[in-house]
């Protein structure tokens, strides 16, 4: 029981004490005995009754238990040579119970893991709760991005508990126990997506304009997307595996070819699920920048107000300011996608504010005038981006506002064919919104409604990769 890797060494005397009889007492006893077969016999049912009564003893550990469920295959090679095959000694030596056994053990890991992660994520809980505490709870790492704090220990824990699978010996342990960290990591990511996701709504609903804990609050959703990004980013230059990959490489050895094939499409799920989560944090942000900052501003565009105001270049200075305050601390990789997403949920926040409350466009407004000098706003700003090809992009994304501005200014009857080619270019062009267009315009009649919508019945659009519009 001190001892629980001594079990074969400690048991070399009962196989030597079987060939002491096969060789010297066979000769020394009648034949019709049967002598060797019958020490055999009873030999083989203690060895039975010592193991089976290890395995229900409340003081023997997981290290007793792994080493008896490998025990049968070596105990019956070894009878095997004295001549006995497994049929022939009657009852199982441990009662087939190995697939129970290597269950139990596997369980017992999986309860371990899941202990550590429940106590993982209540610490991460009470320090995103606790955020604007003086001092903060989140951390910088080498690179001096924001950081969880609670990370490195998960994944820590992870390769504790792989090698503790590993001392089993069995890939059928490893593999059952890496089984439960690819769904405890899934899970992981959803909880943390709702955990911002409830949080960002009592800013996004808020009647009072209470904003305590906001920027916190935006702090980390910067420090989750970095978080997410750490687990993939390998850093070849360097030699270093990212977490996940690090994670791949420990258990890649200890498990079969086969298990390994379904494995790969696991870590790719996984990959892509941070990915997925640390963009979801950069929208989010840009979404929370829209609901708070700009809560009082969006309404305004389109309506009577809207051309006294300066709102798009507030809007971009304001955005400026957030970029360059979070540039050091957010993972370079991210830090145009933040710029891209806020560049998007601009545009689309702009065309569906055709849906404002007293919305016009008069022709002796000059509107086209308005809506130029929006864009040209928002263009400069594009332009100054320190990478060429994201402005690039970015302004190509915007050329949809050429249709919008062309559904606002085409002569009545040209309006559905303007429809058609703007459908054309943007398969997921909306009807609702083209109709919310065209009641915008200070001569709106109910029969361009009627041509749009009877050209769109006859339209045949491709289908294609989704469209901005497809958001508008």
């Amino acid at each position: 029981m001190e001892d629980p890797g001594g079990l074969e060494k400690s048991l070399r005397w009962y196989f030597n004490d079987l060939n002491t009889v096969k060789l010297g007492m066979q000769g020394l006893m009648p034949k019709k005995w049967r002598i060797f077969k019958t020490w055999a016999g009873i030999f083989h049912q203690m060895m039975h009754d010592f193991l089976i009564g290890i395995v229900e003893d409340p003081e023997a550990s997981s290290s007793h238990t792994l080493e008896i469920v490998g025990w049968p295959e070596k105990y019956y090679r070894k009878m095997l040579k004295l001549g006995f095959k497994q049929e022939e000694l009657g009852v199982q030596v441990i009662d087939n119970r190995e697939t129970e056994l290597v269950r139990g053990f596997r369980e017992l890991i999986i309860k371990f893991l899941d202990e550590w992660i429940d106590r993982i994520w209540v610490a991460e809980r009470k320090d995103f709760a606790e955020r604007s505490v003086d001092g903060g709870n989140l951390e910088t790492d080498e690179y001096g991005y924001f950081r969880n704090k609670n990370l490195i220990d998960l994944w820590r824990m992870l390769r504790e508990q792989v090698e503790a699978a590993a001392n089993s010996k069995r890939a059928d342990v490893v593999e059952g126990v890496v089984d439960a960290m690819f769904q405890r990591l899934r899970q992981r990511q959803q909880a943390w997506q709702k955990m911002l996701e409830d949080e960002s709504a009592r800013y996004e609903n808020s009647v009072t304009g209470d904003l305590e804990g906001f920027q916190p609050l935006q702090d980390w959703l910067v420090a989750t997307a970095n978080d997410q990004i750490a687990c993939i980013d390998d850093n070849e230059e360097e030699g270093r595996l990212a977490y996940l990959s690090d994670f791949k490489k420990k258990f890649s050895p200890l498990v079969t070819p086969q298990y390994m094939d379904r494995a790969e499409s696991e870590v790719a799920a996984l990959r892509d699920g941070y990915v997925d989560l640390s963009t979801w944090c950069m929208a989010k942000f840009a979404q929370l920048v829209f609901s708070v900052d700009f809560k009082t501003v969006m309404p305004d565009f389109f309506t009577p107000k809207w051309y006294t105001t300066t709102h798009m270049a507030r809007m971009i200075a304001t955005f400026e300011e957030y970029v360059s305050d979070y540039r050091m601390v957010l993972h370079h990789s991210l830090v145009d996608i933040f710029i891209e997403i806020f560049a998007d949920e601009l545009l689309v926040r702009y065309l569906s504010s055709v849906r404002n409350k007293g919305a016009k466009f008069r022709r002796i407004d000059n509107f086209q005038d308005k809506i130029f000098d929006d864009l040209s706003t928002a263009f400069e700003f594009f332009n100054s981006l320190p990478n060429p090809e994201v402005g690039n992009a970015i302004k190509e994304t915007w050329r949809v506002t050429e249709g919008f501005l062309g559904l606002l200014t085409a002569e009545k009857e040209q309006v559905p064919d303007t429809f058609a080619g703007f459908k054309t270019q943007y398969w997921d062009l909306q009807i609702s919104w083209v109709e919310a267009v065209l009641r915008s315009r200070d001569d709106f009649e109910r029969g361009m409604l009627n041509a749009v919508k009877a050209r769109a019945a006859q339209m045949d659009v491709v289908r294609g990769a989704e469209t901005v519009m497809s958001k508008v």
